[in-house]
């Protein structure tokens, strides 16, 4: 286990921020411009994993195992919010003949 954290450590932590800051905004851009729920829901798995890339960072460079910890339950979170997302996606497959997010509120019948 310490040769991770030795290996981790070896990149600066600046790179870890701006790599997670690029990941995020990539994630949040498409999941605000695009309508299609299958590539929305992986842009909210590319946001939830940049987060966990960061938290693993500096939890290595802290030398404290919390953030890695946190990674675990964040992890555990986005399993379940894939699982509600594709529940609703198969449903709206199922009423309509698209996965168009604008669709949504034809579910509500």
């Amino acid at each position: 286990m310490e040769d991770v954290m030795t290996a981790i450590r070896v990149v600066p932590l600046d790179h870890y921020l701006i790599l997670c800051f690029l990941l995020f905004s990539i994630g949040m851009a498409g999941a605000m411009l695009r309508r299609n729920i299958l590539i929305v829901i992986m842009c909210l798995e590319l946001m939830l994993n940049s987060v966990n890339l960061l938290l693993v960072a500096f939890s290595a460079y802290h030398g404290d195992a919390g953030g890695q910890v946190m990674v675990f339950f964040i992890m555990l979170v986005a399993a379940a919010e894939v699982t509600v997302g594709l529940a609703i996606l198969v449903q709206l497959k199922r009423n309509t003949e698209g996965v168009d997010i604008n669709q949504l509120n034809r579910l509500k019948w």
